[in-house]
């Protein structure tokens, strides 16, 4: 039996093979329906159509991404067993490849204006088309045409809305699916040398160089190796292989200029890397009598060598690449002074002389001209690095950096940097929902964005370890500056998280290869071993952290811990102690959520007034923390550590309504299993039927987000059969 349902689409020159081709496309994902694995790759690949021929397509026909596509097939189908079939939500969102039940909750409200409970109960109203779909089809000119698209009685009908087919946001795809912006061809654009008679030029030549690598970064068929990755070799003698192998790059780009008056020379060669080949020059010289003659050399030059690596560049990315964000002279050149002061305090030590001048310039750009984007967000990420820790409690948290980002984009909305920065803001308020949009957003317009992958790695922590890991990796391909080693770290504490040790070990030794910090080494082993309930294991490798660094917080945290864990109650309250006096002179707040620790410490070694202040100190942390919707609330670790105050001080009722608050995550980690099964603080009410019930809860949770991310492994060839 054929079923033919009737929608609105509107299509090319060619309607007929747009519905068959549509239809294609549902099919495959119906068939894949309950494989929470099958993402953009599998339905390419299943398509038999490139990556790039098919986002084209789906854009010209629904105005949509793959991922679009996918996920609101799933959406669809999940509508129609709720309204049709005998079966639970949970039951139903793995039925149609969602991981999480609760990520499946978020998505169906978001997508269809109403919770998937509601469905059940008829308790809804269907959501009419959007206001923007006028404007869409006036964009679109194209007549709409109502056509036919046939089903197989075998695979339930998609439906498509209105709604549907003229939403073009970027939404979230399936837990397990890959991302959509993979790479064909990956490049490295070094520091360009600076031949002029004085250095007092090498800002401009470096802006150059940046501005090259930004226009690039736009393309999606190109990976693109941040600028901070490729500052350590400026002025290399290593040859174009070995930067290749370091870099993870194909390609190289090197260039040289020169700038005197008002003209410049630049000479550009792009570099085959594993063959040490040249494989395009150019020479371009430019007299300077506006702006958009140093951006048209520019974006020039990037689309020459996007065209030269065959990379296909939409119209959508030649817009970005062109666009010019001043016209005026003495604004630009203020910003790239100050950018440059920037990138000397990212990567030069992190020093407050380099970051003040940042600022200062940056100001000196928007006297000049008001409109300019890029200096609003650099003054805006200037804000975050001087005041976050100073502000992470206050009522007023970071409040100038959405207003900064919120100014750099009315004036350009399409700017990934102001988008990625308020996604970290909306991080670390809590606002997570938020945060996962902005982030999309900066990737959709710079899908080289290694700080907005790294942004939604983080995010997704805490509901989809797939996914985390998935991003993070996708940070690391990007990123190989300064920061690869945290990236190293929060990758293997991701897989460490989801019971994966021993492969986490393996990203822990990739760092200790790159830093050669053996106390971080040493101070993430002594991490995996308390984890493992390894105690006496975890202080051998705390000792020798703290033998290489004895002033690092973390290192101290592990000593106190081990030895507390060990029963050894002087000793670890040595260590905490100094913990504090190092904390007093470095102001670390987020820090402050071990005051409960240091309390049982202090308790233990017969100092309970000490004992008292610190967890007063503890329960003030969490309250703020509560109060002002700060990221460790959102996680619900405050609750946890409420709960470990109350038990230990004997106040059972408040004990159990804050585990039971804690207990709503929905998601636990092979690390939480560990620590509520043998933390000292909750000895009170250990063997009652509750606390053991929360126990189980936790362990249950952990061990049923443990085997999605095992298959997931061994489908990827990550972990032996």
């Amino acid at each position: 039996m054929w079923i033919h349902l009737l929608i609105n689409i509107s299509v090319s020159e060619h309607p007929v093979k747009d519905q068959i081709f549509i239809s294609k496309l549902t099919d495959i994902v119906l068939a894949n329906l309950g494989n929470e694995n099958f993402g953009v790759n599998e339905l390419v690949q299943q398509a038999a159509i490139s990556h790039y021929s098919l986002t084209r397509r789906l854009q010209a026909i629904l105005n949509k991404t793959i991922k679009q596509f996918i996920r609101e097939v799933r959406l669809q189908r999940a509508l129609e067993m709720l309204q049709k079939e005998e079966v639970t939500i949970s039951e139903v969102a793995y039925k149609v490849g969602f991981g999480s039940p609760a990520y499946f909750n978020t998505c169906f409200h978001e997508f269809f204006g109403y919770p998937p409970g509601a469905v059940r109960k008829g308790d809804y109203v269907k959501r009419s088309e959007p206001d923007s779909t006028t404007n869409v089809r006036k964009k679109q000119k194209r007549k709409p045409l109502r056509v036919f698209i046939f089903v197989s009685s075998g695979i339930l009908i998609l439906v498509i809305s209105a709604y549907l087919i003229h939403n073009v946001f970027l939404t979230k795809s399936s837990p397990g699916s890959d991302i959509s912006t993979k790479y064909q061809k990956s490049i490295a654009v070094l520091p360009f040398k600076n031949l002029s008679d004085t250095i007092a030029n090498q800002y401009f030549i470096d802006g150059l160089m940046e501005e090259i690598l930004a226009s690039l970064s736009r393309i999606h068929e190109l990976r693109v190796i941040s600028r901070t990755s490729v500052e350590p070799y400026r002025g290399t003698d290593k040859s174009s292989p070995e930067i290749g192998k370091k870099l993870h790059a194909d390609y190289i780009v090197e260039g040289s200029g020169q700038k005197f008056g008002n003209t410049f020379r630049l000479r550009v060669q792009l570099i085959d890397a594993s063959k040490d080949k040249h494989i395009w020059t150019e020479l371009y010289e430019q007299e300077i009598k506006q702006v958009k003659d140093i951006f048209g050399i520019q974006s020039q030059i990037a689309q020459s060598i996007a065209a030269e690596l065959q990379a296909i560049i939409t119209p959508e990315e030649k817009q970005l690449i062109e666009k010019t964000p001043t016209t005026n002279l003495t604004a630009y050149d203020f910003y790239r002074k100050g950018r440059e002061e920037y990138i000397k305090y990212r990567t030069g030590g992190r020093k407050e002389e380099a970051l003040q001048k940042a600022g200062d310039l940056y100001r000196q750009a928007l006297q000049y001209d008001s409109t300019y984007a890029l200096a609003y967000t650099g003054l805006a990420w200037v804000y975050w690095d001087k005041h976050y820790y100073w502000d992470y409690l206050s009522v007023n948290f970071m409040d100038s950096v959405p207003i900064l980002c919120n100014a750099a984009m009315s004036f350009d909305n399409q700017l990934s940097e102001a988008h990625t920065l308020k996604g970290v803001y909306y991080s670390q308020t809590g606002k997570w929902e938020l945060a996962d949009e902005e982030f999309d957003r900066a990737i959709k317009f710079n899908p080289n964005d290694w700080m907005a992958y790294l942004g939604k790695g983080e995010f997704y922590y805490e509901s989809d370890w797939v996914r985390s890991i998935t991003y993070y990796q996708e940070a690391l391909s990007i990123h190989r500056g300064p920061e690869i080693t945290d990236l190293l770290s929060k990758l293997g504490y991701a897989i460490a998280s989801a019971g994966f040790i021993e492969k986490a070990r393996q990203y822990i030794q990739d760092k200790l290869r790159l830093d050669n910090d053996s106390a971080d080494y040493y101070t993430e082993s002594a991490r995996f071993e308390f984890w493992l309930g390894n105690y006496n294991k975890s202080l051998e490798f705390s000792i020798k952290g703290f033998e290489k660094d004895s002033t690092n917080l973390v290192v101290l945290t592990s000593l106190a811990d081990s030895y507390g864990w060990l029963g050894q109650f002087e000793k670890s309250l040595r260590y905490w102690e100094k913990y504090i006096e190092i904390l007093k002179r470095q102001g670390d707040v987020e820090a402050m959520h071990h005051m409960n620790r240091i309390g049982y410490a202090f308790w233990q070694n017969g100092y309970q007034e000490k004992a008292k202040k610190y967890f007063n100190e503890q329960i003030k942390y969490c309250e703020s923390s509560i109060e002002f919707g700060r990221q460790y609330e959102k996680m619900l670790y405050t609750y946890y550590d409420l709960a470990g105050v109350n038990s230990f001080r004997g106040e059972r009722g408040k004990a159990y309504k804050n585990l039971r608050r804690f207990n709503q995550k929905p998601m636990m980690s092979f690390w939480m299993v560990s620590l509520i099964k043998s933390d000292p603080l909750f000895n009170n009410i250990r063997n009652e039927p509750e606390f053991q019930q929360i126990v189980k809860d936790v362990e249950a949770k952990y061990q049923a987000e443990h085997e999605r991310v095992k298959k997931w492994f061994e489908k990827q060839g990550i972990l032996k059969e």
